[in-house]
């Protein structure tokens, strides 16, 4: 009698745990590295990390999408699953129903494995390297077919990280049209003095491929700067895009290098009657700092592609 309880008991166990088990998985994405996508524009195969929704294996429908663009230097797009744990913050919201399920892909927005200049996701000033060129003609339309995206505009949004920040503020500024809506952290945002004081290695290392390389002080502010210098990208925005609903939300800390910058931007669009969301907490540009951030930015992508922002 005490083994047949026992054994009823393990069993009763194992089928709660089963059960535990297959709900947990249930409710979580998949995550995938090192896909690919083929770029004729730049000559090479242009990797990219994937997240889909819970659901999406079994599922019929089409899906939202947003790019995960990351920061500089040792940055790339793994970081936004091995150090921002993203997929989780997008598995909890869409459980909770706060955001539509999503699905979410991180380009690779480096020139190779050493990255020694950065791309900032621009076309170089020599023409070169395309990076924008491919994005918009090759990979986005690729990707979006590949794996199931509604594949229109107010359906396409972007979570921008340093770097990826500067990126997704200009192309929502250039082609407003394109995107439902961006949010970013930390920006690299850099005022004028700033740009003009970096040394020469580390001038070189950032914008040596987007504005030139070898530029010195004044002359960094050339003509490939300032077509995409915030000021001009406000100037030539349609501002009807921006009237209504905040398209755009800012995020950076109190103690970032790229606060300058970043206040800059705020207060232009404000003067230019771009509604925008702008935030500021405590904290440097760090991991620490973009982690807490995470929920409020991807809540605030998921409410201008449900077009359910308020007003």
């Amino acid at each position: 009698m005490v083994n047949w309880f026992k054994q009823t008991c393990l069993m009763l166990l194992a089928t709660c745990l089963w059960f535990a088990l297959a709900a947990a998985h249930s409710v979580a994405g998949t995550v995938t590295f090192n896909n690919t996508v083929p770029s004729p524009t730049l000559g090479r195969l242009v990797s990219y990390a994937l997240y889909l929704p819970p659901g999406y294996e079994n599922d019929s429908r089409s899906y939202p999408v947003i790019y995960l663009l990351h920061g500089g230097g040792s940055g790339q797009p793994s970081d936004w699953f091995t150090l921002a744990r993203i997929e989780q913050v997008l598995d909890r919201l869409i459980a909770s129903g706060e955001i539509p399920p999503v699905i979410a892909i991180a380009p690779d927005g480096r020139r190779d494995l050493h990255n020694e200049v950065a791309t900032y996701f621009m076309d170089d000033a020599d023409g070169l390297t395309r990076w924008e060129e491919m994005f918009k003609t090759e990979f986005v339309p690729t990707v979006e077919m590949r794996h199931s995206a509604l594949g229109t505009s107010q359906n396409r949004a972007i979570l921008g990280l340093s770097m990826g920040g500067v990126a997704a503020v200009t192309f929502q500024l250039r082609q407003p049209t394109d995107w439902a809506g961006v949010a970013v952290l930390s920006a690299a945002f850099r005022t004028r003095q700033q740009i003009t004081e970096l040394s020469q290695p580390a001038y070189d290392a950032r914008y040596g491929g987007w504005f030139g390389i070898g530029l010195k002080g004044n002359a960094r502010l050339n003509q490939q700067w300032a077509q995409t210098e915030i000021n001009s990208l406000i100037a030539e925005a349609d501002t009807s895009e921006f009237s209504r609903i905040p398209r755009l939300y800012f995020d950076v800390g109190a103690d970032d290098p790229f606060f300058g910058g970043n206040a800059e931007t705020h207060l232009m669009m404000t003067k230019a009657g771009l509604r925008h969301r702008f935030r500021v907490r405590e904290g440097g540009h760090n991991w620490k700092y973009w982690r807490a951030g995470l929920d409020d930015a991807i809540l605030h992508l998921g409410a201008v592609l449900t077009r359910d922002y308020g007003e």
